[in-house]
């Protein structure tokens, strides 16, 4: 029973690594990636300036709102 169980760990380890593959190459994660990464950024910086932190949901509605489309438009222009 554990050779079994130890067989379908090894598969769903495979299956995660193939994923995990995947992602890397993927543009679409990598954007997400870089949005996050934005995101983030922009999270401790606005906390910083308000003295107390923000939250993720409100740093994202806010750099949606007011900074995604100037942050997409520079990084086409890079050519990223």
């Amino acid at each position: 029973m554990l050779g079994s169980a130890a067989a379908k760990w090894a598969m769903v380890d495979e299956k995660d690594k193939l994923t995990d593959a995947l992602l890397e190459k993927s543009s679409l994660y990598q954007q997400y990636l870089a949005e996050r990464e934005e995101v983030l950024r922009h999270k401790w910086l606005e906390s910083e300036r308000v003295g107390r932190d923000i939250g993720f949901e409100r740093a994202l509605m806010d750099w949606v709102l007011n900074h995604r489309t100037k942050w997409r438009k520079s990084r086409q222009a890079a050519g990223e």
